[in-house]
């Protein structure tokens, strides 16, 4: 993994001299202060509630599975200690698919972080790797930004990305909730979806059935927008150039009055009223 872009934080929290070929995983090794080395039984480990990863492939994960049987697990995983178990801050995909392979036990790095560090760590780790989809990344750099105060340019600089790309990742969570779950069942992508953070719903929701089936582009999706926004914008000119006169009708006929592109449409309540106007127009 390069080590440029990362900000203060990756290998502050993995030390790399930790992580190499020569390590031991049957030995309780004490390392640098408030963190240890060593093989952990599967069992007493449990998942972080507050991981940013929710979704993991099942074949991608049988996959690993596979490699961990044949090779073992190369890199450990990060926890931390929580009463009578540990907590996973890094290292959740491998932890599952050693579950999947039958391991007992895995290598672990046991760390003293506080909660903070734990979510930047889940979000550089996975980040990094482009483990995230962008929904789950534009909830954990919200989860920074609301429960740790830190802004755009704070994440930024923990994640090694532009405050520019932390600020459209974010933007995201404006979509609808539909137009969030089709990215997510869908895999689609930021930047085919980003233009529709500015959309109306109902442009969105037909911009997306077009965008999975299509495969569309970035390009084509704006264009739609656009072609959208032509039309919205053409149809309140002529709306507000007919007011007036379907105000006017509407009153001397006494009923509801829609002027269309080519026709004129009168409405009436009852049976009675209908006969008062064909009485008014003849």
């Amino acid at each position: 993994m390069a080590k440029h872009g990362l900000g203060r934080g990756f290998e502050s929290l993995i030390p790399t001299d930790l992580v190499d070929e020569e390590f031991d995983p049957t030995a309780d090794v004490e390392a640098e202060e408030g963190q240890k080395l060593r093989e952990i039984k599967i069992t007493e480990i449990i998942r972080d509630e507050e991981q940013p990863r929710k979704d993991f492939d099942a074949e991608a994960l049988q996959a690993l599975a596979d490699s961990i049987k044949e090779h073992g697990i190369l890199s450990p995983i990060v926890v931390v200690k929580e009463e009578d178990k540990y907590k996973i801050v890094a290292g959740e995909r491998r932890w599952r698919a050693a579950k999947i392979a039958g391991l007992d036990t895995v290598p672990a790095i046991v760390r003293t972080l506080d909660a903070q560090n734990r979510l930047e760590l889940s979000i550089i780790e996975n980040a990094q790797r482009e483990d995230l989809s962008a929904i789950e990344l534009a909830t954990a750099y919200a989860k920074l930004k609301t429960q740790f105060n830190l802004s755009e340019e704070e994440i930024a600089k923990r994640v090694g990305k532009s405050k520019t790309a932390v600020e459209n990742t974010m933007r995201l969570l404006n979509l609808p909730d539909f137009a969030k779950k089709a990215m997510q069942e869908h895999k689609l992508s930021e930047g085919v979806m980003r233009p529709l953070v500015a959309a109306d719903e109902e442009t969105t929701k037909k911009a997306i059935p077009l965008i999975v089936d299509e495969g569309w582009t970035v390009r084509q999706v704006q264009r739609f927008i656009a072609s959208k926004k032509k039309r919205s914008s053409a149809q309140a000119v002529k709306a507000s150039t007919y007011l007036k006169q379907e105000e006017r009708l509407g009153q001397k006929y006494c009923s509801k009055v829609r002027i269309g592109t080519k026709s004129v449409t009168f409405s009436v309540k009852n049976e009675e009223e209908l006969k008062k106007l064909l009485k008014a127009l003849a």
